[in-house]
């Protein structure tokens, strides 16, 4: 419906040629704009609607208490959320306003982008069950080892101050008399978030829409099908700017594979694509440093290339 409703505006009411680079970088920017605020708005208000219900200070020590299943745990959540990288920022900024853990909400925010329903579907149709199995796998694997080290890393100085519940704080509990006040409390909190965050969304998506249809396919398969064993981290590091679903990222990964680019190589690109957007540094920008949106960018980074190699050496042990 709204991605129809932004064709309309955009072909039949500004004029723009179908096909055209000025016509799909407005439709790609009203479509992702229109969609990340809303859920950016829906997904808070939700969530603090249902953190009412919930006891932070139960939630918080619960989660910290488990260590590793705490991160297993939220990036298996992740793994079932059906969100791009800039749409997963927002159950982030709940899990921190709820204080859970840095590194957890890491674990979710790493692997949200990486693996959602649709994302496997496309992939058992251009893969196969077992590249999908294992992609799968290592998503999960790559959000729960991010997680973790980060979490090691006493990160929180580099948050918003603010954001984040600390450590040793023990959120006041309020006692709500209805559920009249548990909805204004969840739409208080979702605009309170959004608008914090709003100017950083419209901004990351404006870069993401120009880079998505300005940067050509054939460029980006025939730089990395020259790098041999280079390969996984340039294609890593070309993932990491560019901007867009993860049904048109599938695609380009299978085509670069088709043509010869390794497995794991061209499923590194497609990880880099989905969990480390630009545009998602851009609107992280408001609620942490850049050091740590640095650090966070760098470890999954190293994560995503390891694993990428691991899936080059899978391709030549077993396909």
């Amino acid at each position: 419906m709204l991605q129809r409703l932004v064709d309309w505006l955009v072909y039949s009411v500004f004029r723009f040629g179908r096909g055209s680079e000025p016509g799909g970088i407005i439709n790609f920017f009203l479509y992702d704009a229109v969609k990340i605020l809303f859920l950016l708005f829906f997904m808070i208000a939700l969530i603090g609607f249902i953190r009412t219900y919930v006891s932070q200070n139960k939630i918080k020590g619960w989660i910290s208490n488990k260590k590793i299943l705490g991160n297993i745990f939220a990036s298996l959540f992740g793994s079932i959320t059906p969100f791009c990288s800039c749409s997963s920022i927002p159950i982030f900024l709940s899990f921190l306003e709820a204080g859970i853990p840095l590194g957890v909400t890491f674990s979710f925010l790493v692997t949200s982008p990486i693996i959602n329903e649709y994302l496997v579907i496309i992939m058992l149709g251009f893969f196969g069950w077992k590249i999908t199995a294992l992609y799968i796998l290592s998503g999960v694997i790559i959000g729960v080892v991010s997680g973790l080290v980060l979490g090691k890393m006493g990160l929180e100085k580099y948050l918003v101050k603010g954001l984040v519940v600390s450590e040793t704080q023990r959120p006041v509990e309020k006692v709500y008399k209805n559920i009249k006040e548990r909805i204004v409390f969840g739409i208080d909190e979702a605009k309170s978030i959004t608008g914090r965050l709003w100017v950083w969304v419209l901004l990351g998506v404006g870069i993401g829409a120009f880079i998505h249809n300005y940067v050509p396919q054939d460029t980006i398969h025939s730089i990395i099908s020259k790098t041999g064993p280079f390969s996984v981290p340039l294609a890593t590091v070309l993932g990491v700017p560019l901007y867009g679903s993860c049904a048109a990222i599938v695609p380009v990964a299978e085509v670069l594979f088709r043509k010869g680019v390794p497995l794991g190589t061209a499923l590194a690109f497609m990880m880099a694509t989905s969990a480390l957007s630009f545009p998602e540094a851009v609107i992280l920008r408001r609620a942490m440093r850049l050091q740590l949106i640095g650090i966070f960018f760098g470890v999954t980074a190293a994560a995503i290339v390891i694993t990428g190699y691991l899936f080059n050496l899978i391709q030549v042990l077993m396909f």
